[in-house]
């Protein structure tokens, strides 16, 4: 079985640097084009959800005892229970389904911020909103940037460069995310170093066998059809990772950006031209955009929409990260002409 190499370039996560300023993502101009124009025009945003879909109550732990830890996306919060167990009380911020791109803070925010003994956020600009929370409110919490362990894809992204947040796309990036959470679980509860070590070098051998699980299942698409089409530009690190070119996307980085009826049109011949058999929506993201583009292009749009932004809710075949990765793989493969074998772990 491959191992997941982690001799290359790595970081350190930092504590704050919440975001680089001025980086924040800016909405494109709408244009005008036939039908997409009305779906573009007529309220039908690409979010799915929005705040007031959301339940961010913030419970009052049964145990005061247990150090509070605040976690802004359903990713990181999963991680922090497959290390922590029930040593701490995880709070997260963002909700199964919730879009941190978009994420709009609510008061009970705050309150967990204010609350936390350990604040831990992707980074990268990946939560702008909540970022900006954190840096306006009064908080001393120790706040670490998991995500930016990892050395990221800097694209081509609204008239500059900016990094790609999404780096969990590639498992082997969850490893050192992971040994972050341990390292600084471990300066919060030094008495349960010991166990935070055992979990991780249990649930890492998890993720050693997800990422060479994902490469022998995409190594069976054959290598015309090995383009990913979907509704953000969530996947150039599960594409590089695993064989695969991001053939086009609806939007870009951010789903704060509204695609033009030219850059629909664009998306359109670009899949004529590529021959993409399947397109894929996303969990996040209201689908009705992504259909027409289907529609238009003469493609079918696969039944099951990626996990991009968000693991599932609680019962879904998304429900951790583990089963988030096992999922969109096996709708991947399956939609674009390969086969599945079922993983082991």
């Amino acid at each position: 079985m491959a191992r997941i190499n982690l001799s290359g370039d790595r970081r350190v996560a930092r504590e704050v640097p919440l975001a680089a300023p001025g980086r924040s993502f800016k909405a494109k101009a709408v244009g005008g084009w036939g039908a997409i124009l009305v779906l573009l025009t007529t309220g039908l945003g690409l979010v799915s959800c929005d705040s007031s879909e959301v339940d961010n109550s913030v419970a009052n732990p049964a145990d005061n005892s247990r150090p509070r830890v605040v976690a802004t996306s359903t990713l990181i919060a999963d991680w922090v229970a497959q290390v922590g167990g029930d040593q701490v009380e995880i709070t997260g911020i963002l909700q199964p389904g919730a879009d941190p791109h978009v994420y709009e803070p609510v008061p009970a925010d705050s309150i967990a911020f204010e609350k936390a003994d350990l604040i831990l956020y992707s980074g990268y600009n990946l939560e702008p909103n909540l970022i900006r929370l954190l840096n306006a409110a009064g908080v001393n919490a120790r706040r670490v940037a998991v995500g930016e362990v990892v050395p990221p894809l800097d694209l081509d992204y609204a008239g500059g460069v900016v990094p790609d947040p999404h780096v969990w796309g590639d498992a082997s990036n969850a490893v050192p995310m992971v040994e972050v959470i341990r390292d600084e679980l471990s300066v919060l509860i030094p008495a349960q170093k010991t166990q935070f070590t055992a979990n991780t070098a249990a649930y890492i051998e998890d993720l050693t066998q997800l990422h060479s699980w994902i490469e022998a299942q995409t190594a069976t698409i054959s290598p015309p059809q090995r383009q990913l089409v979907t509704t953000h530009d969530a996947f150039q690190y599960y594409a590089n990772a695993y064989g695969l070119t991001v053939g086009g996307t609806l939007i870009g980085l951010s789903t704060e950006e509204q695609p033009s009826a030219q850059t629909v049109q664009q998306l359109v011949d670009s899949i004529r031209t590529l021959g993409v058999p399947t397109i894929f929506a996303e969990t996040t993201i209201n689908p009705r955009l992504i259909t027409t583009v289907a529609a238009e292009a003469g493609v079918a749009l696969a039944p099951t929409p990626l996990y991009s932004d968000s693991v599932g809710a609680p019962g879904s075949d998304g429900e951790t990260y583990l089963k988030m990765m096992v999922a969109n793989t096996r709708a991947i493969v399956e939609n674009l002409g390969g086969t599945i074998t079922e993983p082991s772990f």
